[in-house]
Protein backbone atom coordinates (compact mmCIF):
# COMPACT_ATOMS: atom_id res chain seq x y z
CA UNK A 1 0.00 0.00 0.00
CA UNK A 2 1.60 3.08 -1.26
CA UNK A 3 1.76 6.13 1.15
CA UNK A 4 -1.23 8.05 -0.54
CA UNK A 5 -3.91 4.81 -0.69
CA UNK A 6 -3.14 4.85 3.20
CA UNK A 7 -3.25 8.20 4.19
CA UNK A 8 -6.49 7.73 2.44
CA UNK A 9 -7.57 4.40 4.02
CA UNK A 10 -7.19 5.89 7.33
CA UNK A 11 -9.23 9.30 6.35
CA UNK A 12 -11.91 7.03 5.04
CA UNK A 13 -12.15 5.31 8.71
CA UNK A 14 -12.06 7.98 10.52
CA UNK A 15 -15.04 10.22 8.68
CA UNK A 16 -17.28 6.72 9.30
CA UNK A 17 -15.93 6.68 12.95
CA UNK A 18 -17.13 10.43 13.29
CA UNK A 19 -20.10 10.07 11.40
CA UNK A 20 -21.69 7.94 14.20
CA UNK A 21 -21.69 10.54 16.80
CA UNK A 22 -24.33 13.45 17.64
CA UNK A 23 -27.45 11.81 15.96
CA UNK A 24 -29.93 14.57 15.81
CA UNK A 25 -32.83 11.95 15.76
CA UNK A 26 -36.02 13.52 17.81
CA UNK A 27 -33.89 15.22 20.18
CA UNK A 28 -35.57 18.66 21.69
CA UNK A 29 -31.27 20.10 21.25
CA UNK A 30 -31.42 18.98 17.59
CA UNK A 31 -30.13 21.84 16.23
CA UNK A 32 -27.47 21.84 18.13
CA UNK A 33 -26.41 18.07 17.15
CA UNK A 34 -26.99 19.25 13.43
CA UNK A 35 -24.81 22.45 14.03
CA UNK A 36 -21.64 20.01 15.62
CA UNK A 37 -22.18 17.63 12.85
CA UNK A 38 -21.93 20.28 10.14
CA UNK A 39 -18.72 21.42 11.08
CA UNK A 40 -17.35 17.87 12.33
CA UNK A 41 -18.31 16.12 8.96
CA UNK A 42 -16.84 19.08 6.49
CA UNK A 43 -13.96 17.02 5.25
CA UNK A 44 -10.68 18.03 5.54
CA UNK A 45 -7.65 16.35 5.51
CA UNK A 46 -8.39 14.57 8.73
CA UNK A 47 -4.39 15.22 10.03
CA UNK A 48 -4.30 15.16 13.60
CA UNK A 49 -6.50 12.27 13.59
CA UNK A 50 -4.29 10.35 11.13
CA UNK A 51 -0.94 11.51 13.60
CA UNK A 52 -3.74 9.55 16.47
CA UNK A 53 -3.40 6.21 14.17
CA UNK A 54 -0.52 6.26 12.72
CA UNK A 55 1.64 7.10 15.41
CA UNK A 56 0.13 3.81 17.29
CA UNK A 57 1.30 2.34 14.35
CA UNK A 58 4.47 2.96 14.69
CA UNK A 59 5.04 2.26 18.46
CA UNK A 60 4.06 -1.18 17.53
CA UNK A 61 0.49 -1.28 18.13
CA UNK A 62 -2.95 -1.68 16.11
CA UNK A 63 -4.54 1.65 14.86
CA UNK A 64 -8.12 0.79 15.47
CA UNK A 65 -7.74 0.98 19.51
CA UNK A 66 -6.94 4.59 19.34
CA UNK A 67 -10.28 5.23 17.50
CA UNK A 68 -11.96 6.95 19.63
CA UNK A 69 -8.58 8.92 20.78
CA UNK A 70 -8.41 10.19 16.99
CA UNK A 71 -12.03 10.79 16.94
CA UNK A 72 -11.26 12.78 20.38
CA UNK A 73 -8.75 14.81 19.07
CA UNK A 74 -10.79 15.63 15.96
CA UNK A 75 -13.88 16.94 17.91
CA UNK A 76 -11.40 19.07 20.18
CA UNK A 77 -9.93 20.57 16.26
CA UNK A 78 -13.38 21.48 15.10
CA UNK A 79 -14.45 22.82 18.36
CA UNK A 80 -11.59 25.11 17.49
CA UNK A 81 -12.35 25.99 13.99
CA UNK A 82 -15.87 26.88 14.99
CA UNK A 83 -14.57 29.19 17.63
CA UNK A 84 -11.42 30.67 15.74
CA UNK A 85 -13.90 31.61 12.95
CA UNK A 86 -16.32 33.62 15.15
CA UNK A 87 -16.66 37.47 14.12
CA UNK A 88 -14.73 37.81 17.83
CA UNK A 89 -12.00 36.43 16.59
CA UNK A 90 -10.97 36.00 12.97
CA UNK A 91 -14.36 36.60 11.71
CA UNK A 92 -14.06 34.17 8.56
CA UNK A 93 -17.35 33.05 6.31
CA UNK A 94 -15.47 29.89 4.35
CA UNK A 95 -14.16 26.54 6.24
CA UNK A 96 -13.58 23.69 4.21
CA UNK A 97 -15.03 25.09 1.03
CA UNK A 98 -18.36 26.00 2.76
CA UNK A 99 -20.11 28.71 5.06
CA UNK A 100 -18.59 28.60 8.76
CA UNK A 101 -21.05 27.45 11.32
CA UNK A 102 -21.99 30.99 12.32
CA UNK A 103 -22.81 31.61 8.85
CA UNK A 104 -25.09 28.46 8.80
CA UNK A 105 -26.37 28.52 11.65
CA UNK A 106 -25.95 32.08 13.67
CA UNK A 107 -23.23 33.00 16.33
CA UNK A 108 -25.25 31.56 19.27
CA UNK A 109 -25.69 28.33 17.69
CA UNK A 110 -21.96 28.14 16.69
CA UNK A 111 -20.41 29.22 19.86
CA UNK A 112 -22.48 26.35 21.51
CA UNK A 113 -21.52 23.76 19.17
CA UNK A 114 -18.18 24.20 19.42
CA UNK A 115 -18.71 24.37 23.80
CA UNK A 116 -20.52 20.99 23.04
CA UNK A 117 -17.67 19.31 20.82
CA UNK A 118 -14.94 20.25 23.30
CA UNK A 119 -16.84 18.82 26.03
CA UNK A 120 -17.68 15.81 24.00
CA UNK A 121 -14.18 14.83 22.97
CA UNK A 122 -13.24 13.53 26.27
CA UNK A 123 -16.33 11.66 27.11
CA UNK A 124 -15.43 10.08 23.61
CA UNK A 125 -12.27 9.76 24.93
CA UNK A 126 -13.38 8.53 28.67
CA UNK A 127 -16.23 5.82 27.31
CA UNK A 128 -13.73 4.18 24.79
CA UNK A 129 -12.80 0.39 25.82
CA UNK A 130 -9.14 1.17 26.67
CA UNK A 131 -7.55 0.27 29.65
CA UNK A 132 -8.66 3.52 32.70
CA UNK A 133 -4.80 3.81 33.04
CA UNK A 134 -4.46 4.78 28.71
CA UNK A 135 -7.28 7.14 29.16
CA UNK A 136 -6.75 9.09 31.94
CA UNK A 137 -3.25 9.99 30.47
CA UNK A 138 -4.85 10.37 27.14
CA UNK A 139 -7.51 12.61 28.73
CA UNK A 140 -4.61 14.62 30.53
CA UNK A 141 -2.78 14.94 27.13
CA UNK A 142 -5.57 16.38 25.51
CA UNK A 143 -6.77 18.65 28.01
CA UNK A 144 -2.78 20.12 28.34
CA UNK A 145 -3.45 20.97 24.19
CA UNK A 146 -6.45 22.34 24.76
CA UNK A 147 -5.80 25.43 28.14
CA UNK A 148 -3.68 27.60 28.50
CA UNK A 149 -0.50 25.93 27.74
CA UNK A 150 -1.92 24.86 24.36
CA UNK A 151 -4.36 26.08 21.50
CA UNK A 152 -6.26 28.96 24.15
CA UNK A 153 -3.50 30.26 25.13
CA UNK A 154 -2.21 30.35 21.99
CA UNK A 155 -5.34 31.84 20.38
CA UNK A 156 -4.97 34.96 23.32
CA UNK A 157 -1.31 35.14 21.85
CA UNK A 158 -2.25 35.17 18.11
CA UNK A 159 -5.71 37.91 18.64
CA UNK A 160 -5.32 39.56 22.13
CA UNK A 161 -1.37 39.69 21.62
CA UNK A 162 -1.28 41.49 18.47
CA UNK A 163 1.64 43.36 18.06
CA UNK A 164 3.47 42.04 20.96
CA UNK A 165 5.62 39.34 18.93
CA UNK A 166 8.57 40.97 17.41
CA UNK A 167 11.36 38.24 16.63
CA UNK A 168 11.20 34.19 15.69
CA UNK A 169 11.51 33.12 18.46
CA UNK A 170 8.11 34.47 20.09
CA UNK A 171 6.44 33.57 16.83
CA UNK A 172 7.69 29.93 17.23
CA UNK A 173 6.49 29.75 20.78
CA UNK A 174 2.91 30.92 19.70
CA UNK A 175 2.91 28.14 16.79
CA UNK A 176 4.11 26.01 19.48
CA UNK A 177 0.85 26.46 21.48
CA UNK A 178 -1.34 27.42 18.99
CA UNK A 179 -0.80 24.71 16.38
CA UNK A 180 1.93 21.97 17.48
CA UNK A 181 0.17 20.88 21.13
CA UNK A 182 -2.73 19.31 19.51
CA UNK A 183 -0.47 17.47 17.08
CA UNK A 184 1.63 16.54 20.25
CA UNK A 185 -1.49 15.17 21.88
CA UNK A 186 -2.37 13.55 18.96
CA UNK A 187 0.83 11.67 18.53
CA UNK A 188 1.87 10.96 22.52
CA UNK A 189 -2.19 9.83 22.58
CA UNK A 190 -1.45 7.09 20.07
CA UNK A 191 1.64 6.05 21.48
CA UNK A 192 -0.04 5.76 25.00
CA UNK A 193 -2.77 4.03 23.37
CA UNK A 194 -0.16 1.39 21.67
CA UNK A 195 1.68 0.75 24.83
CA UNK A 196 5.14 3.05 23.86
CA UNK A 197 7.80 3.53 26.12
CA UNK A 198 8.53 6.68 27.72
CA UNK A 199 11.02 7.16 25.54
CA UNK A 200 8.66 6.20 22.21
CA UNK A 201 6.39 8.78 23.56
CA UNK A 202 8.68 11.60 24.05
CA UNK A 203 10.09 11.04 20.40
CA UNK A 204 6.55 11.29 19.42
CA UNK A 205 6.03 14.11 21.33
CA UNK A 206 9.09 15.28 19.65
CA UNK A 207 8.45 14.77 15.68
CA UNK A 208 4.84 16.55 16.43
CA UNK A 209 6.23 19.50 18.14
CA UNK A 210 8.90 19.95 14.88
CA UNK A 211 5.63 19.10 12.68
CA UNK A 212 3.78 21.33 14.15
CA UNK A 213 5.74 24.23 13.58
CA UNK A 214 6.40 23.49 10.17
CA UNK A 215 2.67 23.26 9.39
CA UNK A 216 2.31 26.40 10.75
CA UNK A 217 4.48 28.54 8.95
CA UNK A 218 3.40 26.66 5.99
CA UNK A 219 -0.15 27.48 6.33
CA UNK A 220 1.03 31.37 6.92
CA UNK A 221 2.60 30.89 3.82
CA UNK A 222 -0.25 29.44 1.91
CA UNK A 223 -2.86 32.03 3.47
CA UNK A 224 -0.71 34.99 1.74
CA UNK A 225 -0.46 33.19 -1.40
CA UNK A 226 -3.22 30.71 -2.44
CA UNK A 227 -6.85 31.27 -3.50
CA UNK A 228 -9.76 30.91 -0.97
CA UNK A 229 -10.78 28.05 -3.46
CA UNK A 230 -7.69 26.31 -3.04
CA UNK A 231 -7.66 26.16 0.24
CA UNK A 232 -11.40 25.56 1.01
CA UNK A 233 -11.21 29.06 3.68
CA UNK A 234 -10.87 32.65 3.41
CA UNK A 235 -7.38 33.41 2.13
CA UNK A 236 -5.69 36.62 3.03
CA UNK A 237 -7.17 36.07 6.55
CA UNK A 238 -4.16 37.26 8.76
CA UNK A 239 -3.50 40.12 6.56
CA UNK A 240 -7.37 41.00 6.82
CA UNK A 241 -7.09 40.80 10.59
CA UNK A 242 -4.06 42.69 10.48
CA UNK A 243 -1.65 39.86 12.13
CA UNK A 244 1.63 39.19 11.83
CA UNK A 245 3.17 35.80 11.15
CA UNK A 246 6.44 34.75 10.42
CA UNK A 247 6.32 35.10 6.97
CA UNK A 248 5.28 38.98 6.97
CA UNK A 249 8.25 39.10 9.72
CA UNK A 250 10.83 36.92 7.55
CA UNK A 251 9.82 36.62 3.93
CA UNK A 252 9.31 34.04 1.95
CA UNK A 253 12.67 32.45 1.66
CA UNK A 254 13.18 32.22 5.16
CA UNK A 255 10.14 30.80 5.75
CA UNK A 256 10.66 28.22 3.11
CA UNK A 257 14.07 27.61 4.64
CA UNK A 258 12.62 27.23 8.37
CA UNK A 259 10.00 25.15 7.04
CA UNK A 260 12.42 22.85 5.56
CA UNK A 261 15.02 22.73 8.87
CA UNK A 262 11.58 21.61 11.05
CA UNK A 263 11.15 19.56 8.83
CA UNK A 264 13.88 17.58 7.92
CA UNK A 265 14.50 17.54 12.29
CA UNK A 266 10.48 15.94 12.33
CA UNK A 267 11.85 13.34 10.31
CA UNK A 268 14.87 12.33 12.12
CA UNK A 269 12.54 12.25 15.51
CA UNK A 270 10.59 9.82 13.38
CA UNK A 271 13.48 7.34 13.07
CA UNK A 272 13.19 7.05 16.94
CA UNK A 273 10.50 5.10 16.84
CA UNK A 274 10.11 1.26 15.92
CA UNK A 275 7.81 1.74 12.25
CA UNK A 276 8.64 5.54 11.05
CA UNK A 277 8.42 4.88 7.66
CA UNK A 278 5.16 6.58 7.24
CA UNK A 279 5.15 9.33 9.89
CA UNK A 280 7.99 10.51 7.68
CA UNK A 281 6.92 10.32 4.67
CA UNK A 282 3.72 12.51 6.15
CA UNK A 283 6.26 15.18 7.22
CA UNK A 284 7.91 15.23 3.61
CA UNK A 285 4.53 15.77 2.20
CA UNK A 286 3.18 18.50 4.35
CA UNK A 287 6.40 20.58 3.36
CA UNK A 288 5.00 20.43 -0.20
CA UNK A 289 1.59 20.41 0.05
CA UNK A 290 0.23 23.01 -2.41
CA UNK A 291 -3.16 23.97 -0.07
Amino acid sequence: MTFQERYEADRQQIEAALAAYFQPEDKPYAGLLLAMRYSLLAGGKRLRPVLVLETCRACGGEAETAMPAACAVEMLHTYSLIHDDLPSMDNDTLRRGRPTCHIAYGECTATLAGDALQAEAFSALLSGDLPTEVRAECARLLAEAAGTRGICGGQYLDTVGRGQLDCAAAYLHMYQMKTSALFRAACCMGAVCAGASAAQVEAAGAYADLLGLAFQIRDDVLDATATSQALGKDAGSDARCGKSTFLSLYGRQASADRIGELTAQAVAAAQRLPQPQFLAALAEELIARPA
